[in-house]
């Protein structure tokens, strides 16, 4: 079956303006913001520049019956737009486009907008994500709701997904009983941090180790693995210990294959330092597998929230409606998913400035994902 365009997605997003003021056809203004904001512009400001220097090409790829929208009329339209609905259909066009590189790791994590005033549990808007990490794309987007928490959007991105098949990391936050049941009735495993905010399962964990290693891990069905790593003034031992078919766990987590304790030992400069985690998991896999997705579920902080704050500038921007936050929230997290399917070299910010300066390359960018 043929992909679908982007727009063809939005084709059943309602569009919130009486129709005395659609001047502009709704999916011309989603696809001049994507550009936008893909291209490096940070505010509508800076988009409506963007379009107004571009608009011969523009005109080549969209409608624009009435030219090139302003920026106040794209404000006005991102705080009205259902943000559950927007980052739906994304989350859609999303999933599509990894069907063909087949789902493996889902890792579900939230940031901040820092520059975005709310009543969360920051004090911000905060977003949770579902990021495909080893396809490099968005598969879903979750606003916290005023004076709300993560544990409570989680449940609701995850409701999005299709999770058949793939592994779902996510930090202690998520760490829940009926998150657990969730993802393993969608299908999916999961492979969850546990801390203090589940003080008997931690401490059932703790207890399953150490009554390992008082017995020499004799009669235990575990395995080991090491590892070390240097480089800029830094170097780290990291040991994980996998024990299967835990015993004494208390009741309520399903499906619960294995418990995983990763041991890390670190010297930056000269200063050591010892960590010591814990994770739950209903996959089973050798120890060098369960530590290699452990990591892996970091990477969203690189491959995502840096290159959100360092190239689009997601925490200085201040963006007053929630709404809107949200919304352009949701496109430049696209927008990195975008950037990490051109497989050219460079930085993700070295193609961003490519596209902006380049219209061919821009163009590669939106025909190669079916954009338009």
């Amino acid at each position: 079956m043929a992909r679908r365009s982007l727009v063809e997605h939005f084709a059943d997003l309602p569009d919130p303006r009486i129709d005395r003021t659609r001047k502009h056809r709704l999916d011309d203004i989603l696809v001049i913001v994507l550009c936008g904001v893909l291209c490096g512009m940070k505010t509508f400001e800076e988009i409506e520049t963007f379009a107004e220097c571009r608009q011969h090409w523009l005109q080549r790829v969209l409608a624009l019956p009435n030219g090139i929208p302003s920026h106040d009329t794209l404000y006005r339209v991102f705080c009205a737009l259902d943000a559950k609905v927007f980052a739906a259909c994304f989350g859609r066009w999303m999933a599509e486009l990894s069907q063909t590189l087949g789902l493996k790791h889902v890792a579900v994590d939230g940031k901040s907008l820092r520059g975005a005033a709310g009543t969360t549990f920051t004090g911000c808007v905060h977003l949770v994500s579902a990021w495909a990490s080893e396809n490099g794309l968005l598969l879903g987007q979750e606003s916290v709701a005023e004076r709300s928490h993560e544990i409570a959007a989680i449940p609701e991105l995850l409701a999005t997904l299709h999770l058949k098949g793939a592994l779902v990391t996510i930090d202690a936050a998520g760490c829940q009983t009926e998150i657990v049941r969730q993802i393993r009735a969608q299908g999916g495993d999961y492979l969850i941090a546990v801390k203090g905010n589940q003080p008997t399962l931690l401490a059932a964990i703790e207890r399953t180790f150490a009554d390992a290693v008082a017995a020499d891990f004799a009669g235990v069905r575990c395995d080991q693995h090491a590892s070390t790593e240097d480089g800029h003034g830094r170097h780290e031992e990291r040991y994980v210990t996998v024990i299967e078919t835990p015993t004494g766990l208390p009741a309520g987590w399903v499906d619960v294959a294995a418990v995983v304790q990763v041991n890390r030992e670190r010297s930056v400069d000269g200063v050591n330092t010892s960590t010591t985690h814990y994770y739950l998991t209903s996959r089973t896999g050798s120890a060098e597998v369960l530590g290699r997705w452990v990591r892996r579920h970091w990477a969203v902080e690189n491959e995502l929230h840096w290159v959100l704050d360092v190239t689009f500038g997601e925490d200085a921007n201040r963006t007053r409606d929630r709404t809107a936050a949200a919304n352009l929230g949701v496109v430049r997290r696209v927008a990195v998913a975008l950037l990490s399917q051109d497989t050219r070299k460079g930085s993700k910010r070295n193609k961003s400035i490519r596209a902006a300066l380049d219209t061919t390359a821009l163009e590669k960018l939106l025909q190669g994902n079916t954009v338009i």
